[in-house]
Parts: C-alpha cells; sequence; structure tokens
C-alpha cells in the first residue's frame, strides 16, 4: 500500500491548467474553416460565436460560482441598446462602441450583484428572472429611447479599421465576432485559472465556509457578477453592431432560456463547454427550421432530450467520462467505480 505523500501544491494545478493542449488548437483552427469551407453560412458562424461568448459569460456565474441566472439576457439587452443607440447618435466606430458596451453594462451587473450576492437557490432563480422581466418591460416603454416593440432604427456601423464594411456575405461580422470570442476566451481562461477562480469553485462548492478560509465570498460574487455582464454586454453590442439593429428580442426571457440550454448542452464549468454547445444548438436549429419550418421546435427538443438523458453532464462532460474509461481499461475495484461515476 502507497503511503500517503504530501498534499499538492494548489499553484501546481493551476499552472498545469493554464497550458494549452493540442485539441484547444485544434478547435481554434476550426473556428477558421467558416471562410474556406462554408462561406455561403457565415451569418450563421456569426450568431454562433456571439451565442458562444455569451454562453461563456452564463458559465462564469453558473459554472464556476454556481449563481443559477434566469435573466442573464438582461445584461445582453443593456450592451446591445448602448452600442446600438452610440451608432444611432452619430458615432459608428464597432470597437470604441464595444467596450462601451461592456463598461454600461458591467456597471449594471455590479449593481445587481449586490442583491445576488445575498440570495442562493431559488431565491437567486427568482430575484434574475423578475430583473430580466423589469428590464425588457422598462426597455418597451421607453419608446423615446428604445423604438420599443418597434425596434431601434438609424443604427449605422461605420466600416472597421476604416476598411472592412459590414455587409450581407457576412465576412468582417464573423470575422470580427470571432475575433473578440478568441480575446474574451483568453481573458476567461486566465481567470479561472488563477487562484480567484479557484475561490470562484470554493463559492460554489459550499459559499457558508468560504469565509472561514479567508475569503471575501460577496465581494467575490460581485467582482464574478460584474464580469459576467460586461461579457454578455459585449456579446449584446457584437450582435446590435455586426446586424444594424436591435430589437426587444434581446431582452426576452426565451433568449435567457436559450442561452441556459446551451451551456448545459455543452457542459457547465468546462470553460469550452458554452462554445460546443453554441454549435450544436444553432446548428441543429438552423437544419430543423429548414427542414420543417413549422414543426422545428419539436426535432429540437426531442434532441435535447437525448443528448441530456445520454450524457448527463453535457457533451463535454460525456466526453471525459469517455476518455477517462478508456485510459484506465484494468482498472478494478473501488477506485475504478469512482471514475465511472465521476
Amino acid at each position: 500500500m502507497r503511503e500517503a505523500g504530501p498534499p499538492e501544491d494548489p499553484r501546481r494545478e493551476l499552472w498545469a491548467r493554464q497550458r494549452w493542449r493540442g485539441l484547444e488548437g485544434a478547435f481554434w483552427l476550426a473556428t477558421l474553416a467558416p471562410f474556406v469551407l462554408f462561406p455561403a453560412h457565415l451569418q450563421l458562424a456569426s450568431q454562433v460565436a456571439i451565442a458562444g461568448l455569451f454562453a461563456l459569460s452564463l458559465d462564469l456565474l453558473l459554472g464556476y460560482s454556481g449563481i443559477v441566472s434566469l435573466g442573464h439576457a438582461a445584461f445582453f439587452g443593456i450592451g446591445a441598446y448602448t452600442a446600438g443607440l452610440i451608432a444611432k447618435g452619430g458615432w459608428g466606430e464597432p470597437v470604441s462602441g464595444l467596450l462601451a458596451a461592456a463598461a454600461v453594462a458591467g456597471v449594471a451587473g455590479y449593481a445587481a450583484s449586490f442583491i445576488f450576492s445575498r440570495v442562493r437557490h431559488l431565491a437567486l432563480i427568482m430575484v434574475t428572472l423578475g430583473l430580466g422581466l423589469l428590464v425588457h418591460e422598462a426597455a418597451n416603454k421607453a419608446h423615446w429611447l428604445t423604438g420599443g416593440a418597434d425596434g431601434l432604427q438609424g443604427v449605422r456601423m461605420w466600416p472597421l479599421a476604416g476598411r472592412f464594411k459590414f455587409d450581407l456575405y457576412g465576412y468582417t461580422a464573423y470575422g470580427y465576432s470571432l475575433a473578440v470570442l478568441v480575446v474574451a476566451f483568453l481573458v476567461v481562461r486566465r481567470v479561472v485559472n488563477s487562484p480567484f477562480g479557484l475561490a470562484l469553485r470554493g463559492i460554489r462548492e459550499n459559499a457558508v465556509r468560504m469565509p472561514a478560509l479567508g475569503a471575501p465570498t460577496r465581494s467575490h460574487v460581485r467582482t464574478v457578477c460584474a464580469f459576467s455582464a460586461a461579457l454578455a454586454g459585449l456579446a449584446g453590442a457584437l450582435l446590435a453592431q455586426t446586424t444594424e439593429t436591435v430589437s426587444l428580442a434581446t431582452l426576452e426571457f426565451q433568449r435567457s432560456a436559450e442561452i441556459l440550454v446551451i451551456l448545459i448542452l455543452g457542459g457547465a464549468g468546462r470553460l469550452y463547454g458554452g462554445l460546443v454547445g453554441a454549435v450544436i444548438f444553432l446548428v441543429a436549429r438552423d437544419r430543423f427550421s429548414g427542414l420543417n419550418p413549422q414543426y422545428w421546435y419539436f426535432w429540437m427538443g426531442a434532441l435535447l432530450i437525448l443528448i441530456v438523458m445520454a450524457v448527463p453532464g453535457g457533451i463535454l462532460g460525456g466526453l471525459a467520462r469517455l476518455a477517462g474509461s478508456r485510459r484506465r481499461p484494468g482498472a478494478r475495484g473501488p477506485t475504478a467505480s469512482r471514475v465511472g461515476s465521476s
């Protein structure tokens, strides 16, 4: 029987998590494939990149901090309307509008975090749902500012870097969305693989005990809420800028529900889960709606039920379990059962 060695250094584990792996490089290289293989579907690819960024923002709350939100579309819509109003006001430069939208959404997220940090579980679900409904109705009533149910009119974007126009072909839209997604992903990857990210996992597992370890739980929750909201605002601004339109649909509950489904589908708390889920969900929705415009929701529902029943931990969770079982083909006894159930 092996003697128990010294406890592992958490910093060493964090450094190991920060190393890039071959599959990660292959994944990001594959994101360039639409430019060559599917040029007619670049608009769809742009929507996938935006949804992936939105899901990444929610993953920080749900997957890493254990904060369930049914109103995350509020921050997405705030970012979209901010970018749209800036462009409508005469300043159509994309990058500065993007940063302004992220800042406004981040401030809104920080303000909401003072409520989020005080409630948990079912109460938190109700609070986030109520917040989303309040913001949606406020935007609907403020017709003079948002356009209400008619949407925000007159959004005109300048060419990106003064050269690349946002046209119907989608080359600029997808390239721009993908570039923002890559930068945001690198930042999030650094954050979750830092001591702060480790503290977020501790809050997810047991928020009550974390203060006993010296971790300021409420302060961390406020920080991650603001950061997550800023990323959601980035995604909303991208949608507004690439489509040059903003509607109340950016704030609807359905958008919050869809992004939650996308994250669970790919695997929450796995960094790439939201990206994989966005690809599967949006491509499947596009295919099913093309095959049967009237009943495509039926096929989407059947697909989601099938995937969740087959792999409860999401696509990446199932792949991780499969890889773990293959690495230990000769495992026996309690160790093998633990690996299979993990």
